[in-house]
């Protein structure tokens, strides 16, 4: 926050004083003229209405005094590329008093400064955003104008720079030969602690111009390596610049080569989860279902909602594959458990069944096929399947129906009536004898029948936990949408099931709805 300045006659607020001492502003500015530590009053809206003596020599003549609040009792004040630490005291009406103490007005401590960065660094996400944060923090007390420089692809460097107006760019620039510029690449290449080196006046004018100009008419440039990672595979160097005199005096080399140990450490964990985020997102476009396409007879609708974790997906599933005849595949199940694992088997099953189905049309002798295959894979966990063919005819669609122990799949009719279709069978990788069965409906024109996991009906009351949503209840929420297509009708029972839950956690959900348009 920035504060703004007020008009000198400005007065404290009223109410500050006790015990009888008077309230009146020039009473306590004049009490505060002769205090060593510098003392800034701030008002309820974030406005600096003064200043004692010792803040206005802290200050100096250049930008105003940031005030930054880490909590409610301490925070820090910017002061002309100082930070000095401060104690905040909470007045009336929302008013506060900043006080920086006298000695903290000298020079900086190492120890303060990687205090300070070390949070910074552990909060900043992904390789744009650590190395942002990497030349923000060593423009605020290693030097003048720093760049970042990460090698990147096509013998090129990106880079990030800061000053300490706190100008920031970013963008890549060429490599620059091993022999123009031998003292930056020993620096990429170095594999020991590191450490600032200087770098010649001469190399630095060989560097492409963004850099060279801006670190042009410095007093001193140094360059550190932030180290190579074995896990995470980040090289990378910071260039610094500095004007004036050291920050730290003597500890200046010291405090450049502990804050690039530090910086280099938290660019290698934002590389390594950048890996892990990439290799999840792959694993969730190979596992997460994809939706249905279009046919002429048909509409499909789906709700498709994991449970959550580190995967957005879970163990339940559909698919719905196109056929050359103009019908269509259809599967929904749910694998045993949640989470990754369950994710994984799922991928397993669906693959399986895709492949399979493109030589075995009959329902019953693919969820055999399933069953052994899960049985021979030693794989813990079993399945609820309900799988088969949508055929379109002259009055409709047909629907052929296998189940192993899944929920009864359930017809809207168009005139409101629900129907259930009766299809019986056993968990699918379980017994090697394991029964199967199928059955088959017909949809005229506005009907819909429903493929659903257990995730809807054993879904927990927000309130009651031992009352579950239950077939009767979507039974009910179904028959209330008598002649609405599948669209409305799925977007009713999804908020029926979320009003149900509230914010209390739910299993994953499946539900795939397939509309008769003809």
């Amino acid at each position: 926050m920035v504060s703004r300045p007020a008009p000198a006659s400005a007065a404290f607020p009223p109410g500050i004083a006790e015990g009888g001492l008077p309230a009146e502003g020039a009473f306590w500015r004049a009490l505060l003229e002769d205090v060593r530590d510098a003392v800034f009053l701030q008002d309820g809206a974030g406005a600096l209405r003064w200043t004692n003596p010792a803040a206005r020599e802290l200050a100096g003549d250049g930008k105003e005094p940031v005030l930054v609040a880490r909590t409610e009792t301490t925070g820090h004040v910017d002061c002309r590329g100082q930070r000095c630490p401060a104690r905040i005291k909470a007045l009336p009406d929302g008013w506060r008093v900043w006080t920086v103490a006298a000695e903290g007005t000298g020079p900086r401590r190492v120890e303060d400064f990687l205090a300070e960065a070390a949070p910074r660094l552990a909060a900043a996400r992904g390789r744009h955003g650590t190395a942002r944060v990497i030349a923000e923090l060593a423009a605020s007390a290693l030097g003048e104008s720093v760049f970042v420089l990460l090698p990147t692809t096509r013998g090129r460097w990106e880079w990030w720079s800061c000053d300490r107006l706190a100008n920031h760019g970013h963008g890549r620039i060429r490599r620059v030969p091993v022999e123009l510029a031998p003292v930056l690449a020993e620096t990429f290449g170095a594999v020991g602690d590191p450490e600032a080196v200087p770098v010649p006046s001469a190399e630095v004018e060989t560097l492409p111009p963004i850099v060279a100009d801006r670190l042009a008419g410095h007093v001193d440039v140094s360059v550190v390596s932030l180290g190579p990672s074995a896990t995470a595979g980040v090289t990378g160097a910071v260039l610094l610049g500095r004007r004036a005199d050291p920050v730290f005096g003597g500890g200046q080399r010291r405090a450049i080569a502990e804050f690039a140990r530090a910086a280099g450490t938290a660019l290698a964990n934002a590389q390594r989860y950048a890996r892990q985020e990439e290799a999840t997102r792959g694993l969730e476009t190979t596992l997460r279902p994809q939706e249905p396409p279009e046919f002429d007879r048909a509409r499909f609708e789906v709700w498709y909602q994991p449970s959550g974790g580190v995967l957005g997906v879970g163990g339940d599933f559909y698919d719905v594959l196109a056929q050359d005849d103009g019908s269509a595949f259809l599967v929904l199940g749910d694998i045993c458990g949640k989470g990754a694992e369950a994710a994984a088997l799922t991928g397993r099953v669906r693959q399986s069944l895709a492949a399979l189905q493109l030589v075995e049309h009959d329902g019953r002798t693919l969820l055999r096929l399933l069953n052994e295959l899960l049985i021979t894979g030693a794989s813990n966990r079993f399945a609820t399947l309900v799988l088969g063919s949508m055929t379109p005819t002259e009055d409709g669609l047909t629907l052929t129906l296998a189940s192993g122990g899944h929920p009864a799949p359930l017809v809207l009719r168009r005139d409101g009536v629900v129907e259930e279709i009766s299809v019986p069978g056993t968990l699918v990788g379980i017994s090697p004898q394991a029964q199967f069965a199928e059955a088959v409906t017909d949809l005229a024109g506005g009907d819909i029948c429903l493929l659903y996991t257990d995730g809807i009906t054993e879904a927990r009351n927000r309130d009651d936990p031992s009352k579950l949503f239950g077939e009767q209840r979507l039974r009910a929420v179904l028959a209330d949408c008598a002649g609405q297509p599948a669209a409305e009708v799925m977007a009713r029972l999804r908020q029926a099931v979320l009003d149900w839950l509230g914010s209390s956690g739910h299993d994953d959900i499946a539900v795939l709805a397939v509309e008769c348009v003809a």
